[in-house]
């Protein structure tokens, strides 16, 4: 394994300290928002910033990537993420905060990119799996580590805004010394709604409304957590364990629907997130250990939805096409996550931080709802056209190169034309 790692070990490095970056910034701008009196409505569009600034850099990055290169192009991200953050502590104003976060948005799905594209260059066949679960298990550990360094200091202050900065600056290093060639251009994704919707209506309409609840949760966690009363430390947790406990709860749910018709794991997941709503909801807890054993319940269901989304929608599609597939369906999943902190923050300032699980509860709903309408009209794949789940990263840190990474196709093809109407041709055949 040592042998598999040594020539990627610098690009691992370097997209772990834009992670822990990334956790710790995520983190720091609810808590000291909510310090400073700003509204949850503003709050949530601090999401919907980042969710459009990380969608519009996951479909312009290849265009720069041609133009200037990876390296330039590594180096003006984390340089400009870096001058962001610095800009937002000191300028502690909605107005400033918003469109610069979208800033941030940007800079990270671009330099996520170009680091999974030059994994995707260093790894072989045989290592391939080997290097994207290490990258997976790295990158959870540096957002982990990120929140959680939090909860070491005061969040109110200018340290943390420091912090960030001067880790998305050394992020650029291990890239910028590198003496690697400059790997193949970025992957490109169209968003062809249509296509989509005909490859698997279930796919689309789920993967959106997961962006709506999972952004939610995402951007005001944090914001919940410090209006419930709960302490620096456990608003950390509070926001951290669940993404953890999602990454666990993916090796269960994995194998069973790798048994199962994919769509009846999606609809239990789901339920089990529901439940979790309606207890965040019905009994309002405001104890530390009620609220994160809560929050693990939720984030184990949330957190595991769209890899089952992402492998039903696969099911239906030919050979040759998941990039475009997975990559589709990240975009989907942006738009919902433009829209999920919007709403569940203007909910939170008019009704309290119940708001927040009503947005959640309604995304769930309808998803269960129009899941089980599509399995009453259509049958399930047949087990033998049935491909492999596979563990992936939080969608909030995936980009089309994740998928390019985890899957190993090279060739671009055109997206998918199935339908789940009718149980679809065996793949060898297609």
């Amino acid at each position: 394994m040592i042998t598999q790692l040594v020539p990627v070990s610098a690009l691992l490095f370097g997209s772990a300290l834009l992670l822990f970056a990334g956790g710790m910034h995520g983190l720091v701008l609810p808590v000291r928002g909510s310090a400073e009196g700003f509204s949850a409505s503003s709050l949530g569009l601090l999401g919907t910033g980042w969710a459009v600034g990380y969608v519009m850099g996951c479909i312009l990055s290849p265009r720069l990537v041609g133009l200037v290169g990876h390296i330039r192009t590594f180096g003006t991200m984390c340089a400009l993420a870096s001058v962001t953050i610095l800009f937002q502590a000191l300028l502690v104003e909605t107005w400033a905060w918003i469109p610069s976060r979208a800033i941030s948005g940007f800079c990270f799905a671009g330099a996520a990119m170009i680091v999974e594209s030059w994994l995707n260059d260093r790894a072989t066949p045989q290592t391939r799996g080997t290097i994207f679960g290490i990258y997976s298990m790295v990158n959870l550990s540096a957002m982990t580590a990120g929140q959680m360094a939090i909860a070491l200091g005061d969040a109110t202050g200018f340290v943390f805004f420091a912090l960030g900065g001067i880790f998305y600056s050394l992020a650029l290093i291990p890239t910028a010394l590198s003496t690697s060639p400059s790997p193949a251009p970025l992957t490109s994704v169209s968003l062809d709604l249509r296509a989509l919707w005909t490859n698997s209506p279930v796919a689309v309409a789920a993967v959106f409304l997961v962006g709506i609840s999972n952004a939610a949760f995402g951007t005001l966690s944090a914001v919940y957590a410090d209006q419930a009363g709960l302490t620096l430390t456990a608003i950390a947790l509070f926001s951290s364990l669940p993404v953890l406990a999602g990454a666990l709860s993916q090796i269960p749910i994995g194998y069973a629907s790798d048994r199962m018709d994919r769509r009846i794991v999606l609809i239990f997941t789901a339920a089990v997130a529901l439940a979790a709503d309606l207890a965040f909801i019905l009994l309002a807890p405001e104890d530390r250990w009620t609220n994160l054993a809560l929050a693990c319940f939720f984030g184990a269901a949330i957190f595991a939805m769209y890899p089952i989304i992402v492998a039903h929608a696969n099911d239906h599609a030919p050979l040759g096409t998941s990039i475009q597939v997975s990559g589709g369906l990240l975009m989907v999943f942006g738009l919902g996550s433009v829209l999920g902190p919007l709403v569940a923050g203007v909910a939170m300032s008019s009704i309290g931080r119940q708001g927040l699980f009503l947005t959640t509860v309604v995304a769930h709903v309808l998803l269960v709802l129009f899941t089980l309408w599509r399995i009453y009209r259509s049958p399930a794949v047949r087990e033998a056209d049935k491909g492999a789940f596979h563990v992936t990263l939080s969608a909030r840190v995936a980009t089309p190169e994740t998928a390019a990474l985890a899957s190993g196709e090279e060739e671009e093809n055109p997206l998918v034309i199935e339908p789940d109407d009718a149980a679809p041709a065996p793949k060898n055949e297609q």
